[in-house]
């Protein structure tokens, strides 16, 4: 699909699509229903296609959130006794706002977020995405893109080690976390990268969550899934992906092997001693410099601000990359890399169209 335009036409895109009466409505059921849910490799390849258009100009995109005060949760909800539950952890209380356009569409996703919903039996998240027609800005649909949120997200591994100057396959992964986001980036490296890895170890807050992952995963990956409950197989690790919600970092740089390369999803989890290494040692990136320092969440863009700066300001300088600009960042072999990767709106766009374009198929009469 790469370099392909899989928009609609402008006739079809302003015709009887835009003037249904109402937009359709795709809950999880009716997706699964219809056989619409987009494969892995399809979810690669519409965001192969959003990479590109990012790049050229062609799509653009924003993103709001709204955090709420942590304390007025406890206090308002009557859960105080229930604090400690989270203690090193971000409940992430927020309300986010992902809008984008493209040649032909345009579209929101809206993103209710509680960690505490765990102990609800509710998702810690929860996504739905309007897919609008782009000149009339139209609703075409109304979609529960919970899943295909993490699985954009997942597809960044894959993305940042095709990237990584790893000379050697066999690669040894550490995934910090064990949630949708850690089952999307373990589908999308199955996927894209199977043959180059040996082995992945899973370490998350609880390790019954690892061991519940390995359990219902392990015997349908190519490549082996471990369950562990410390840090002490980081230092075999080639490649190490954060994605938890913790608020602290979740290894100490000592922990690291020199040349390892780091993938950054969740928030404040990376020790600012480990990006101090990398800038002088090695390469840092991100998929937008003005996206992650705006969002000042995660540890590369907090590092600058709690020094009264900013990674905008300060990233062009120190030669921080940008996935948004290219992908040629010819590495060195053998150098440190640390990417983080806090999520462009505009990626949703694409695999919302796809799944959109594949329903309207699965349906037709």
């Amino acid at each position: 699909m790469a370099g392909k335009d899989t928009g609609f036409s402008l006739a079809q895109s302003m015709g009887s699509t835009v003037h249904r009466r109402e937009p359709v409505l795709l809950d999880e059921s009716s997706i699964a229903s219809s056989g619409s849910m987009l494969s892995v490799a399809e979810v690669h390849d519409a965001l192969e296609q959003a990479w590109n258009d990012i790049r050229t100009g062609r799509a653009l995109g924003a993103k709001s959130v709204l955090s709420l005060p942590e304390d007025e949760f406890w206090r308002e909800t009557g859960h105080q006794a229930r604090w400690g539950e989270f203690s090193g952890e971000r409940l992430g209380w927020k309300l986010s706002c992902l809008y984008g356009a493209n040649s032909h569409f345009a579209g929101v996703k809206v993103i209710g977020a509680n960690a505490f919903n765990r102990l609800l039996g509710l998702p810690r998240s929860r996504s739905t995405y309007i897919l609008m027609e782009k000149f009339s800005m139209q609703p075409l649909a109304i979609i529960d893109a919970t899943s295909l949120s993490a699985a954009r997200t997942g597809a960044y591994a894959s993305q940042v080690l095709r990237l990584c100057a790893i000379e050697h396959d066999r690669l040894c992964v550490f995934l910090f976390g064990a949630g949708p986001i850690a089952r999307a980036i373990l589908a999308s490296l199955a996927d894209r990268a199977a043959t180059r890895i040996a082995r992945v170890y899973v370490r998350a807050r609880r390790f019954e969550g690892a061991k519940a992952l390995q359990a219902s995963l392990s015997m349908t990956l190519p490549f082996e899934l471990v369950a562990v409950n410390d840090n002490d197989f980081l230092a075999e690790a080639d490649f190490v992906i954060t994605a938890t919600n913790s608020d602290r970092p979740v290894f100490h740089d000592h922990e690291l092997r020199r040349d390892a390369s780091l993938l950054h999803l969740g928030g404040d989890e990376v020790p600012v001693e480990t990006l101090r290494r990398i800038l002088r040692q090695g390469q840092v990136g991100c998929d937008d410099l003005a996206t992650v320092s705006k969002r000042n969440s995660q540890s590369l863009a907090l590092q600058f601000s709690r020094a009264g700066s900013s990674l905008e300001a300060l990233g062009p300088h120190l030669g921080i990359l940008e996935l948004s600009k290219t992908s040629n960042w010819r590495l060195q072999p053998g150098v440190p890399l640390s990417v983080t990767c806090v999520g462009l709106p505009v990626l949703d766009l694409y695999v919302v169209a796809a799944l959109f374009q594949k329903y309207l198929t699965r349906t037709a009469v």
